[in-house]
């Protein structure tokens, strides 16, 4: 069967998308319409959130970091984010870079120097500009951008990766609340969400580029005597924004993905730069001790309200950083997600937690730790007001007191494009899959008008109050996020623990092979498939007569007894499958599928010389394949292996009466093209 390879025209899922432009609309409207009353109403916010829902911004983030180490480290952690078979989809070098390009490569740069500096000069408790200061300084830099980051960004990517890959629902938060509300996801409910999730993210990306502009403005002064003014940040927004329009045409692979490379590129060889040319033997003393401070503190800086001591502070700092993360993590969380299909969930949370943290700290250290230095020991203590007036300029007056100032600031400035460009278009993407309802490819109108949207309402922010409102934006659109947040990993809990049920009556790994039959002559078939290696027609041959005929002896079975069952034969893609059907409960499916295998190198050197490659029949279930081949089985042999695997999924529908009816369809095709490895695929 032919499929044209053009797209409709739109692909709009109207309830989402008409609500979340009409609302982005009069908020901007309203905000050019009267610049004052809006900064007014955006202070009022800000003060309101901060006072009264403190506490829950600090309790949702802990728990989304426990929750999810406490996952990997269970027996769900082998589970992967896909079928069983699923491999990465990328290596790791190039998976680590595009999340970390998508994360919060912006913020390192605005803050890496300007948040240690600030902190020493005005800590929340104890004396400024003290060693106990800088200390204090240090720390509380790696508490902001640590593991609590990483853990928001984890658990809605986690979600949203487990559900989309692993369930077959669409790629959208929505679908973690499957568990709890049902098929009404698709309903008004779902919709709703996929807005939140469009707004929250269009803010916090609104956020990233206010703070991103702001310094490239401070750049361009220091390189070329550019004026920093409202009217050159938003030209460069507009500039930028067209950059990153491109790129969105360009798409994931070629655009997203070479742009993130460049941008680890870049970021590492300026780090490495400062390191060499800064206090060397200084930077990685402080790295050591201030991550064992951090591990040895974080339990109590985790929830530390400053209850007994109020200020402006913890909003200012902990809650606009922890609100601004929120907001971003829809679509840091989903661009991760459609990123790490094939991988377990406990290479994804280690892999998002562990590696970018361990940068985070090296950075903070490079780039904090340099600053402290200079103001410490080399006596620049003029960088503590010049930090103090304009935090976007921090970096470049750090850059005044070390070699090749010029080159480095303008690798700055340039790093900082790249991070504007790679931020904006990975949303862009994120958005506009929403918007489509889960549509994986859409016309490019489409990603080119939330391209555009987003730096339309990052330019109308800062004119309205600047970098305040651009705060008061991320916090406030984090707080109902942060309800969805935690209703999603409740969701995933109830899935994990109806899966877990699924993988103990398997009575085996992930993968392995079931026991041999005890039957004459068993034993020398399964010597035979350890040392022949069958060609494409031997085995489609068996899977034509010995294999169909065993699964319509077993659907005429279950018809006798009132089970509906249909056998499906799928030769586009080379594979049978037989499916069992039962109303409210997950359809059983056992499926042989043939899949071609590079020759071993033990082989017998005449089959070498004949052939490249031999074929086996693959037995595949409704979570993936299983590793295991049945050619050369007989029909009874067939058929118990199909029984065996019956049996246990009837007593995990006996143990598991809460079942979700969710269905990953056998012959879904997205499932075939997907699944396998370079070196396991479909013949």
């Amino acid at each position: 069967m032919e499929t044209s390879s053009k797209l409709p025209r739109a692909i709009i899922l109207v309830p989402v998308f008409v609500p979340a432009v009409v609302v982005t609309f009069l908020l901007v409207l309203g905000t050019i319409s009267n610049p004052d009353l809006a900064a007014s109403v955006f202070d009022a916010v800000l003060a309101y959130i901060t006072e009264n829902f403190g506490w829950f911004y600090m309790v949702s983030v802990a728990f989304f970091l426990i929750f999810i180490v406490g996952i990997a480290l269970t027996k769900w952690g082998n589970i992967k984010l896909g079928p069983d078979h699923a491999e990465p989809q990328y290596s790791f070098p190039a998976w680590f870079a595009m999340l970390f390009s998508a994360g919060y490569g912006i913020a390192l740069l605005f803050f890496g120097v300007a948040e240690p500096v600030l902190h020493y000069a005005t800590p929340p408790a104890g004396a400024p500009e003290t060693v106990d200061a800088a200390k204090q300084a240090m720390q509380i830099a790696f508490f902001h951008w640590g593991f609590h980051i990483w853990g928001i960004f984890g658990i809605v990517g986690l979600a949203l990766a487990y559900f989309s890959f692993r369930h077959g629902l669409p790629l959208s938060l929505r679908s973690a609340l499957y568990p709890l509300i049902g098929e009404r996801i698709h309903g008004p409910i779902g919709h709703m969400v996929d807005v939140l999730v469009i707004l929250g993210t269009l803010f916090g990306i609104a956020t990233t580029l206010g703070l991103s502009v702001t310094q490239i403005n401070a750049g361009l002064n220091y390189l070329w005597d550019v004026p920093v003014s409202a009217t050159v940040q938003v030209i460069a927004i507009a500039v930028i924004t067209a950059m990153a329009v491109c790129s969105v045409v360009a798409g994931l692979d070629k655009g997203v993905k070479n742009l993130s490379l460049l941008n680890i590129l870049l970021a590492t060889l300026l780090m490495l730069f400062v390191l060499v040319v800064g206090p060397t033997i200084f930077i990685l003393e402080t790295f050591l001790q201030n991550t064992g401070s951090y591990l040895n503190n974080i339990i109590e800086r985790t929830f530390n309200l400053q209850a007994y001591s109020r200020s402006d502070w913890i909003g200012n700092w902990t809650l606009f950083i922890f609100g601004w993360t929120i907001s971003w993590s829809p679509f840091v969380g989903l661009f991760i997600a459609k990123i790490s299909r094939g991988r377990t969930i406990r290479q994804f949370v280690f892999g998002v937690l562990i590696v970018p943290t361990l940068f985070t700290f090296f950075w903070f250290s490079v780039f904090g730790d340099t600053a402290l230095h200079m103001i410490m020991v080399e006596g620049y203590t003029e960088l503590i007001a010049e930090v103090q007036a304009d935090n976007a300029i921090a970096l470049f007056q750090m850059f005044e007191r070390l070699p090749l100032t010029g080159l480095a600031s303008f690798l700055a400035v340039l790093l900082i494009v790249t991070f504007f460009v790679t931020s904006s278009d990975s949303g862009s993407l994120v958005i506009d899959s929403i918007a489509a309802g889960g549509a994986p490819r859409t016309p490019v109108w489409q990603r080119v008008f939330w391209a555009t949207t987003e730096g339309v309402v990052a330019a109308t922010l800062l004119l309205a109050g600047g970098l305040g409102a651009l705060q008061t934006m991320a916090i406030a659109s984090g707080l109902p996020f942060c309800v969805l947040m935690l209703l999603a990993g409740l969701g995933m809990w109830r899935a994990l623990v109806i899966e877990g049920h699924h993988l103990t009556l398997q009575g085996q790994t992930l993968g392995s092979r079931p026991a041999a039959g005890a039957g004459p002559g068993v034993w020398k078939k399964r010597l035979a498939g350890l040392v022949t290696f069958p060609s494409r027609d031997e085995v489609e041959a068996f899977m034509s007569s010995t294999v169909l005929k065993a699964m319509r002896r077993v659907q005429r079975g279950l018809s006798e007894q009132e089970w509906p069952a249909e056998v499906h034969v799928d030769e586009a893609h080379s594979r049978l499958y037989l499916e069992v059907f039962r109303e409210g409960q997950f359809d059983f499916i056992y499926e042989i599928r043939l899949m071609g295998h590079s020759m071993p190198t033990f082989a017998q050197a005449s089959t070498l010389e004949r052939e490249e490659e031999y074929f086996r029949a693959e037995v595949f279930l409704r979570r993936g394949g299983q590793s295991y081949d049945i050619y050369g089985y007989d029909q009874q042999d067939i058929i118990g292996d199909i029984l065996d695997q019956f049996e246990k999924h009837l007593n995990f529908l006996h143990i598991s009466p809460g079942s979700l009816p969710w269905r990953m369809e056998a012959h879904d095709d997205r499932l075939i093209d997907e699944a396998p490895g370079p070196a396991e695929r479909p013949a």
